[in-house]
């Protein structure tokens, strides 16, 4: 028996690469301080000097802090970022405390009165507004400040139309189909002429958001931002009033099945370059968020027992989707890596895996519970440790943290 683990060489199976300092820390965890999140700033901070370098001058990078807000990532991300979106007022005030100073494009549908009044007040760069009562609601109390006060520059979100191969392609749709997201185009004409038609009002109308779908490849992604420049083009063409800014939102695909597989930034960058060569007077925005973080997380546990159940073997692990929540939203299994431990410290028998494939659940009282199925892990025994990949966005912060009460991971934010 030995009261500490001890690593073998070489994991049993590895379906996701561990970074060096995510691995050294799950194995010297106590287990009694796991699960854990693990988040490597280092290498968020290169994936995210790649991206940067992808893109072209004339394209301008925001963070979607919704992905995850935990102010290390943020600060983390900041050099690399031209400003964050937030989509409440408790983001606005978190990002603003994270990073501040740095600009900020408040989005998302049902801003409240309270909410809006506080953007204000925190001069938000940029206003998304998903509908005429949104608008109107922003004219009143942006009125409403003292003077002086600069003018509220407002991009009016669009649910525009999407190909049908978009449509199908995309792992979540923002638009394109009837939605609660954005304005439709049918009332296009009425907020350009409230805008611009004389109304005395402190709103600037800069030019046009358009988030329509998640989960695409970098040609759909470029299709789809070709599509909304053009439709936005007309828009403003028509009612004589320049375009300077198109928004051409977030969405770029993270595969879960092939962790290994990324986004094609350069080719999407090359793609955009010529799209704002052919609109020099135009400026672009992106505001990726699972994209630029998810691959800075791991979730880090421990096997608790192991057993066979009909013919298959499950691991059953400390956590589970109360606190990675991603795989049973998504219907996909988390990637993961075996990290064997050769210590056990009790008197009784260590459970191990008879077969080559374990499905790993958590410890809440449903078979939704599963993390991952089919894991090669020939031999996975109780006391070893499993580390999950793409855990750095849209995990942690959309579980459902409380069920079974159970206690919270820790965090760890690793920058060697």
């Amino acid at each position: 028996m030995t009261d500490s683990p001890t690593a073998v060489a070489a994991p049993v199976a590895v379906s996701s690469a561990v970074t060096a300092p995510v691995r050294e820390r799950a194995l010297s965890l106590p287990a009694d301080q796991l699960p854990a999140y693990l988040y490597d700033l280092g290498a968020l901070r290169q994936h995210a000097a790649a991206v940067r370098e992808a893109l072209p001058e004339r394209v301008e990078l925001y963070y979607a802090a919704k992905a995850n807000p935990e102010p290390e990532v943020l600060t983390a991300l900041s050099p690399y970022v031209d400003g964050f979106e937030v989509s409440s007022g408790g983001e606005l005030a978190h990002t603003a405390e994270a990073v501040p100073d740095r600009p900020l494009a408040f989005g998302g549908p049902g801003k409240t009165p309270a909410e809006t009044a506080a953007a204000l007040a925190a001069g938000v760069a940029r206003f998304h507004v998903e509908s005429t009562h949104e608008l109107r609601m922003l004219a009143a109390l942006a009125a409403e400040r003292p003077a002086p006060a600069p003018p509220v520059a407002v991009l009016l979100r669009f649910n525009l139309p999407l190909s049908d191969g978009a449509l199908r392609a995309s792992a979540l749709s923002m638009g394109g189909r009837p939605t609660p997201f954005g304005l439709d185009p049918s009332e296009a004409g009425d907020v350009m002429r409230f805008l611009t038609g004389g109304s005395r009002h402190p709103l600037r109308l800069r030019g046009v958001h358009a988030h329509l779908a998640s989960g695409l490849g970098a040609a759909a992604q470029l299709a789809v931002a070709e599509s909304v420049v053009s439709w936005a083009v007309g828009l403003f063409a028509h009612h004589g009033v320049p375009l300077h800014e198109v928004n051409v939102g977030g969405g770029m695909t993270v595969d879960y099945a092939d962790p290994g597989t990324r986004f094609d930034w350069a080719g999407y960058g090359a793609g955009l370059a010529r799209l704002t060569e052919d609109h020099p007077d135009l400026r672009l925005r992106i505001e990726p968020g699972r994209a630029l973080t998810a691959y800075c997380g791991w979730y880090a546990t421990e096997v608790l027992d192991v057993k066979r159940s009909h013919g298959e073997d499950f691991a059953v692990v400390r956590g589970g989707t109360h606190h990675l929540r991603t795989p049973a939203t998504k219907g996909h299994d988390q990637p993961c890596a075996v990290l064997p431990v050769t210590g056990w410290p009790h008197p009784w028998p260590r459970p191990a895996a008879r077969g080559d494939r374990v499905t790993v659940a958590g410890q809440l009282c449903t078979p939704k519970d599963v993390l991952a199925r089919g894991v090669p892990a020939p031999g996975l025994r109780a006391g070893d440790r499993l580390v999950f990949a793409l855990a750095g966005a849209y995990a942690w912060n959309i579980s459902h943290h409380d069920f079974l009460m159970h206690p919270r991971p820790g965090f760890h934010f690793l920058d060697g």
